[in-house]
């Protein structure tokens, strides 16, 4: 049988220490109350610092800290795909060419994946509640500006700051996931937060697409500035410290490269790491190159390019789903994510012969229907890497997030810019960096994860330094 996947919060219960934690109170005397999550929570007295909150222990996860953890990792999707239908209009108002335009996509990437490293660190020293609202703040303000933006040079450099702040939601909400999870358990909670995050994919750019019936591309960005604000409020008043005092780390910076050094030793962790990296560079071809592909080669309009987009992202959450509630506890880790790379190659092949003209014209329906199922498949790729990375890592978790997340933003800033170097005018771009990506995932999980030889590697946590 696989791993029952308690959280270690469960297996704790039958004896919780009391530590005082900057934000949240571990008594001994807590009870376990149900709640609509079906997670149970813990009930404490009033959190040390936040006068009046009341709080859910570090070591339980109820229904709200799952809302909160889910309007985190929704931001990036929120941040990108609201934007993704005015990227044509900004290249008119800002007189830039496409290629510049998309540099804007490109370095809010850049920024999300360089932001990590320093926030994941800085959350194992000093906790995960104080890096977090700093990033916070400052993604309102960089997003307020690039609503002002007169050029495309300082939207790309706005876009930057934006990304660099955002990362924090990223890197903090996987860590406090592996803070209160282990094994079956946390897959199950990754598939949870896809599913609520997913929901930002769905109406994202139908938000985006009805905005610009109102107003112009600025108004995109004034809108999240208003949900970083409401985020932020959020974060400040419900979610409570899950690194113990106890836990953190001490040391500087020579520390933190110390760790990371470590972790990118583990072949098994560096494996699934860069495995769910190419995967999400697949999936970033298709976010980045979409606006062109749907709306200037096939003719569709913004609303129908949100529609296509949102029922692309229902996939992604039914399969999530699936994942989750299904085939997590059923079928192992690695049979599920392999399943999802495969499935991956074999869309993005079809879509490499569509566009290339194997089959002749092809019209809108027939690319539709293959992107539908390669970024339905990530559902099955993006949870399990995640989780079977950061079941080695119970030390660090904010470092090992930070070089999950560092990665996959990295791979793919570096391919959102080259699906449009061939013009607006084809998708075929596109489609190659989806088949280089795929196929390298699979050679990467198996040669260095090697699933059939390392059996259970995953599960066993690497050593504290």
């Amino acid at each position: 049988m696989p791993d029952s996947g308690a959280s270690r919060a469960q297996q704790e219960h039958e004896h919780i220490p009391t530590k005082n934690t900057e934000g949240a109170a571990l008594g001994a005397q807590a009870t376990a109350t149900p709640t609509a999550a079906g997670v149970p929570a813990i009930s404490t007295p009033l959190a040390p610092g936040i006068p009046g909150a009341p709080t859910t222990t570090a070591r339980r996860a109820g229904l709200l800290v799952t809302l909160v953890l889910g309007g985190l990792t929704a931001l990036p999707p929120l941040s990108m795909d609201m934007y993704l239908p005015a990227l044509p209009e900004v290249t008119d108002a800002l007189h830039a060419p496409a290629a510049t335009v998309q540099l804007t996509l490109t370095a809010c990437l850049l920024g999300m994946a360089l932001g990590q490293l320093v926030v994941g660190p800085m959350s194992d020293r000093w906790g995960r509640r104080t890096p977090l609202l700093l990033g916070m703040v400052v993604y309102v303000i960089a997003t307020a500006i690039c609503a002002v933006a007169p050029t495309a040079e300082l939207l790309i450099g706005f876009r930057l700051l934006q990304g660099l702040a955002g990362a924090a939601g990223i890197v903090i909400s996987r860590a406090v996931v592996r803070d209160l999870y282990d094994g079956d358990e946390m897959a199950r909670f990754f598939s949870t937060l896809m599913l609520i995050s997913g929901v930002a994919p769905v109406v994202a750019p139908v938000i985006g697409g009805q905005v610009l019936q109102f107003t112009d591309w600025r108004g995109i960005f004034v809108v999240l500035t208003v949900v970083g604000v409401l985020l932020t409020f959020v974060v400040w008043k419900w979610l409570h410290e899950t690194l113990p005092a106890a836990e953190r780390h001490t040391g500087g910076v020579g520390d933190a490269l110390r760790t990371m050094r470590g972790l990118l030793a583990d072949r098994v962790f560096t494996g699934y790491m860069i495995a769910g990296s190419l995967a999400f560079a697949a999936l970033f071809a298709y976010v980045s190159a979409s606006p062109f592909v749907v709306q200037e080669i096939y003719g569709a309009s913004p609303q129908t390019f949100s529609l296509l987009f949102g029922i692309n992202s229902i996939g992604l959450i039914a399969v999530g789903q699936i994942n989750g509630k299904v085939l997590v506890g059923r079928v192992s880790l690695d049979k599920a994510l392999g399943l999802g790379l495969a499935v991956i190659s074999v869309a993005a092949v079809a879509l490499l012969l569509m566009t290339s003209g194997v089959f002749g014209e092809v019209g809108l329906v027939p690319v539709a229907a293959g992107l539908f199922v390669l970024m339905s498949a990530m559902g099955l790729a993006m949870p399990n890497t995640n989780t079977q990375a950061l079941m080695r890592t119970r030390h660090a978790a904010g470092s090992a997030s930070a070089l999950l997340g560092t990665s996959q933003f990295l791979i793919g800033a570096i391919a959102s810019p080259l699906v449009g170097i061939a013009g607006e005018k084809t998708a075929v771009p596109m489609a190659v960096v989806q088949v280089v990506c795929a196929l390298a995932a699979v050679a990467c999980f198996l040669l260095l994860c090697r699933p059939w030889r390392d059996a259970g590697a995953a599960r066993e946590p690497l050593a504290k330094d």
